[in-house]
């Protein structure tokens, strides 16, 4: 875990719980998924990645998610390090939790992986590639997968001013873009990368192969 301690870096994990599911029908991030909910692949990854606490970003079901996650944090042994926030101006869009996530971080975090709540099954093994990118001098990387950007992002400390000032519902896909070849990309071993539950149907994508 990064810590900040012996010049490692102080990282931090962010999870975007808080978009209304729409296009799912509703409570897309507390459907059924193995033993527990939808929400919790997002948070098993963030969890393993190599930061500090991990930061839950709630809006809509901002009552129920949470409590998702602080039972995914109690039966994995992890409520210590588990954050929830809440964005009162969800509805607005991901740039609205984002920019309540960044703003919320603690002073000395170096940087913030994004995860997004819908995504459960990122290849833990990118993970401390994209640190190793970051503390190699890189303002933020992302992995890929077959040419194409993929989640989470980190994001290196000198983007979280711009990160502060987004609007609307496109994240941080325009402050990526903006760096062009300074945004490091890491070859990632799967599609998990890309990989996001958008309709209920989604869902029989994840579960032959049990990730």
């Amino acid at each position: 875990m990064a810590t900040g301690a012996g010049g490692t870096q102080a990282l931090e994990a962010v999870v975007l719980a808080a978009g209304t599911g729409s296009r799912f029908g509703g409570g897309k991030l507390l459907a059924p998924f193995r033993d527990g909910v939808l929400l919790d692949g997002a948070l098993a990854a963030a969890f393993a990645g190599p930061v500090r606490d991990v930061w839950v970003v709630t809006g809509a079901d901002a009552e129920a998610v949470g409590d998702a996650a602080r039972a995914f944090a109690d039966r994995t042994g992890e409520s210590e390090r588990l954050r929830l926030v809440h964005a009162t101006e969800h509805a607005e869009g991901m740039g609205a939790s984002l920019r309540t996530a960044i703003a919320a971080l603690p002073a000395d975090a170096a940087g913030a992986f994004v995860f997004l709540g819908d995504m459960p099954r990122v290849p833990l093994a990118v993970l401390p590639q994209l640190a190793d990118a970051l503390s190699a001098g890189a303002p933020a990387a992302a992995p890929a997968w077959q040419g194409r950007r993929g989640n989470p992002v980190l994001l290196g400390r000198p983007l979280f001013s711009r990160l502060l000032a987004l609007t609307g519902d496109q994240g941080a896909r325009a402050v990526l873009q903006a760096l062009g070849d300074r945004l490091a990309l890491v070859d990632a071993p799967d599609d998990g990368v890309l990989f996001d539950v958008d309709e209920r149907g989604d869902l029989n994508a994840v579960i032959p192969d049990g990730r």
